[in-house]
């Protein structure tokens, strides 16, 4: 929200849209559990390997609808694993993008660097997609073990960063052939300082 409302006040040349996919960890009797299988906004279905790893579950309806309007670029920010804590630490979020989101990434990792708020790029590494998979459904929720969970946890987003069925100006074959998902930028952050530092007081943070 406050990086949304630079971009208002700053009234750059684009058409913003914001989605907020929040959601609580909560117990309740019609909480879901380990196993039960949950269908998504566009139709995949998702084997609950880790009731903790909720959030994933929402942010992928909302890539889902995000990619609904052709945008030119979506961009994805989460509190998302403590795996991308454990690999970059508290200060630096972890950043994964799609191949048609690499030019982006690189200007933002430089961009980054030169504001001395640095983001690391980290791989969405195709031989792990296979960890994500379910014997019940399309996919699960979380990783086969307890390494490289900041790259599972994207290579489960990534699932769901589509281009439109009805996303070419052609016919349904032509448009099944051309359409293409958008560019796609996922942030894994912290959003907390630990600690006091010069213009980082500690508390919540946005970065």
């Amino acid at each position: 929200l406050g990086l949304a409302s630079m971009v208002m006040r700053a009234k750059l040349p684009v058409r913003l849209r914001v989605l907020v996919a929040a959601v609580e960890n909560s117990i309740s009797g019609d909480a879901f559990r380990p196993g039960d299988v949950l269908v998504a906004r566009n139709g995949k279905t998702t084997e609950i390997g880790n009731t903790d790893a909720e959030g994933r579950l929402v942010l992928a309806d909302a890539l889902v609808e995000a990619c609904a309007e052709q945008p030119e670029l979506v961009v994805d920010c989460a509190t998302l694993t403590g795996a991308g804590r454990v690999a970059l630490g508290t200060d630096v979020p972890a950043l994964f993008c799609n191949d048609a989101g690499v030019d982006v990434a690189e200007q933002l990792v430089a961009a980054s660097a030169s504001e001395q708020d640095q983001v690391w790029r980290l791989p969405l590494w195709p031989g792990y997609r296979e960890q994500i998979d379910s014997k019940v459904a399309d996919l699960k929720n979380i990783g086969a073990g307890p390494y490289g969970g900041a790259i599972t946890a994207a290579l489960y987003l990534n699932e769901f960063v589509e281009a439109p069925e009805d996303g070419a100006d052609g016919g349904p074959d032509e448009a099944a052939e051309t359409a293409q998902p958008p560019p796609w930028l996922h942030l894994d952050m912290m959003a907390y300082n630990t600690g006091s530092k010069p213009g980082r007081p500690e508390g919540g943070e946005a970065m």
